[in-house]
């Protein structure tokens, strides 16, 4: 089933508007949102609302008068349902077992235990089944759910402040701040849906950032973002002040040293070995792919202009966020990005503007960056 109708869009809207409740709490699951619709009246709606709690269906069912006013009823939900038990039972079921009559899904889900079979297994039972709607809105809302499925990785984003004319610090390093309060408040935003952060040991020596998020203002207890560390030869001090904060943090490095290892496991960091690049240092890829491998769908890279440019020309970042402060530095200010190699115009690295605007003084430009 392909057609749908005006009614079928109202509908997979709302339960787009409710996914996008659990922006900051599903991980390492996707963000879903369900609406039950019964003679064209709305009888239940849920979303999933935290990992290990019941999914959208289930919740949005039990907003049914307990499934009894969903008999006959279509689904809308903005994934497909499961069908196999995990840390819950399976979602097909539950609808099953309620009498839903239709189920249209806004997309497939990725992970190769469902991938169509949730939908299939409905259809078996004679279910009318369709998917397809609003799916580029779906899979918005998970980007990194639908990335870590299809290639083990998470989805990466970049987030970069600058002045007017490109610059990040003044020659001194000085960099407090280059932006103005209401953009810092977004970036604890982009902190919060993220599900790890990643940054190197220099940003951690020369800026001792604590890279938690703060005062976002959410219906649970903010569960912090894992933060991550490349350190290829175990620099960072133990005191940091980002150990001292609570949440994970764990320390990617390919050079062994038993002092400064026992240190900072003794601080409270985990300590992952990652494979070297030909340099010694830690491989950019084998790093994202190992965080993928932990449950990360989001990872926000906070990091100095030689980091996050390594990691962009290695093509391992999907999108950039960038908060330009109206005000000029100057040429002797520090760069936004270190991008060895680029010599001619045809070098230059494309990316898609897809969303900008102001936030407080300040803009906030977002980029996709273009696979070439």
């Amino acid at each position: 089933m392909t057609d749908f109708t005006a009614s079928d869009h109202k509908y997979m809207a709302r339960a787009l508007r409710l996914a996008k409740r659990g922006l900051f709490s599903t991980a390492p699951n996707p963000r879903v949102g369900c609406v039950i619709v019964r003679n064209g009246q709305l009888v239940g709606e849920g979303w999933h609302r935290r990992a290990g709690e019941a999914h959208a269906e289930v919740n949005a069912l039990a907003a049914a008068a307990a499934g009894e006013a969903a008999r006959g009823a279509t689904a809308y939900v903005t994934l497909e349902p499961c069908c196999h038990h995990g840390r819950t039972p399976p979602c097909t079921e539950a609808l099953l077992g309620a009498g839903i009559k239709r189920v249209v899904a806004a997309c497939k889900d990725p992970n190769p235990r469902i991938a169509g079979q949730g939908l299939a297994q409905l259809a078996d039972y004679g279910i009318t089944t369709g998917h397809g709607l609003m799916a580029a809105q779906a899979q918005g809302l998970n980007p990194g759910f639908f990335k870590r499925m299809r290639s083990g990785l998470p989805y990466v984003r970049c987030k970069l402040a600058m002045s007017l004319d490109g610059r990040t610090a003044m020659a001194s390093g000085e960099s407090r701040w280059i932006t103005a309060t209401p953009a810092r408040r977004d970036v604890h935003r982009l902190r919060a849906r993220s599900d790890g952060i990643l940054t190197g040991s220099g940003s951690i020596m020369a800026d001792d950032p604590q890279l938690n998020a703060r005062e976002v203002n959410t219906p649970w207890d903010l569960v912090q973002p894992c933060r991550f560390v490349l350190d290829s030869r175990l620099r960072m001090p133990s005191h940091a002040r980002i150990l001292q904060e609570p949440g994970r943090v764990v320390v990617l490095y390919s050079q062994h040293d038993r002092q400064r290892a026992e240190n900072l496991t003794a601080a409270g960091a985990e300590l992952w070995p990652i494979a070297p690049d030909p340099s010694g240092r830690v491989e950019p890829k084998k790093a994202l792919a190992a965080i993928g491998e932990a449950g990360v769908n989001e990872l926000l890279i906070e990091a100095g202009p030689s980091l996050s440019g390594v990691l962009l020309q290695a093509g391992l970042v999907d999108e950039l966020v960038i908060y330009i402060a109206p005000h000029l530095m100057g040429h002797e200010a520090r760069p936004l990005l270190l991008l060895s190699g680029l010599v001619g115009l045809a070098e230059r690295i494309p990316v898609t503007i897809t969303d900008m605007r102001c936030v407080g003084p300040d803009l906030r430009l977002t980029a996709r960056l273009e696979k070439i």
